[in-house]
């Protein structure tokens, strides 16, 4: 590429899924591009799902990463948002049509042409590459600025996992004060859930299959209440208790126990993505006007707006911070639920040539 700019980072080749170093090219820093030294990168389940072809779109060399922070060193001439050494971040999108009603509504992550940060070949025919890398240059209206109260590597991950609560909450109409809400699964996903539900003035149920997570929801979490799926008794005496459900759970799980626990009219909103389709009951949806929808990243607007709430209130993910050179453990770890509850690189100190 004409001008391009030299970039390094850690790829994964095919779908075993292992990243090595790789290097590869950026687009030379345009008219109204943002260019920035990433620091840290978040690792979202998605990320896991992708390396390893899961659904069956992955295309390679993929350097993954959709929870990128930094600091910016170059911007283009015609830039008005950001300017150099300012604090900014990139999640899911890079690109999006522009045109659609979804974009003009500030929804471009429901554009039926969006970009992705990565794994995704341009119009121009060439790829995007996510934030395990060393830099990224994107469009400035697609860079979220930086609450300079709010840690870059501990808040990495709202980039995807806090806006994907975030939007789900605000969409349907779960974000009001008062309300009961569950959240099924107490990992990345869901230990954002119960921050941002508490922030928002709601109690918060949690619902695992996991005793050993009960503890660690209602004293480090702060949580209500805590169900065990797997108890009959547990989940009889939380029937038809709950406004809503976030459900973040990405393995195969029935869904018909969750519907019990809502209340008449009640709305479960599935986040996470089983590789099987999961069962739809429709008598329990039919007798009580319950609702079962689903929810991903909000536009670029709301993210900025997440961002800010979060900072506000001082939602922060739990996080791991790690090497770079340990990312492929990490993964394997990320595969088994080893993690409490995201991790993070450090990019800017430990990504380096020669590994």
């Amino acid at each position: 590429m004409a001008g391009s700019v030299k970039a390094f980072g850690w790829a994964a080749g095919d779908p075993s899924g292992l990243l090595s170093p790789f290097d590869f090219s950026r687009r030379p820093t345009g008219d109204r591009d943002v260019q920035f030294k990433v620091l840290y990168c978040g690792i979202c389940h998605s990320d896991l799902h992708a390396v390893k072809n899961d659904w069956g779109f992955s295309t390679y060399p993929m350097v993954p990463g959709h929870e990128v922070v930094g600091v910016v060193t170059e911007v283009g001439s015609k830039v008005q948002k950001f300017r150099v050494g300012d604090k900014v971040g990139v999640g899911c999108l890079v690109d999006s049509c522009r045109k659609c009603d979804q974009c003009a509504n500030n929804l471009e992550n429901y554009c039926p042409k969006p970009v992705s940060v990565y794994n995704t070949v341009l119009p121009d025919g060439t790829t995007t590459y996510g934030g395990y890398s060393d830099i990224m240059v994107a469009d400035e209206d697609f860079v979220i600025r930086w609450s300079e109260n709010l840690p870059m590597d501990k808040g990495a991950p709202l980039l995807c996992a806090g806006i994907t609560i975030y939007s789900s909450l605000r969409y349907y109409g779960l974000d009001e004060p008062g309300l009961h809400i569950g959240v099924v699964g107490l990992g990345g996903l869901g230990h954002v859930a119960v921050k941002f539900i508490k922030a928002f003035g709601s109690k918060v149920t949690v619902i695992s299959t996991s005793v050993g997570k009960k503890k660690e929801a209602l004293e480090s979490l702060s949580a209500d209440a805590f169900v065990v799926s797997s108890y009959p008794a547990e989940m009889q005496a939380a029937a038809g208790s709950l406004d809503g459900i976030i459900d973040t759970v990405s393995a195969h799980h029935p869904i018909e126990p969750l519907l019990s626990l809502l209340k008449p009219h009640g709305k479960l909103i599935i986040l996470g993505v089983p590789k099987k389709p999961l069962e739809l009951p429709v008598f329990s949806l039919i007798m009580a006007r319950r609702t079962v929808a689903g929810s991903m990243v909000g536009g670029l607007k709301e993210t900025q707006e997440m961002i800010d709430f979060a900072a506000k209130h001082n939602i922060l993910p739990d996080v791991e911070m790690i090497s770079m050179d340990y990312v492929n453990t990490a993964m394997e770890r990320l595969e088994k639920a080893d993690v409490k509850y995201r991790f993070v690189i450090d990019v800017g100190r430990t990504l380096k040539k020669g590994e």
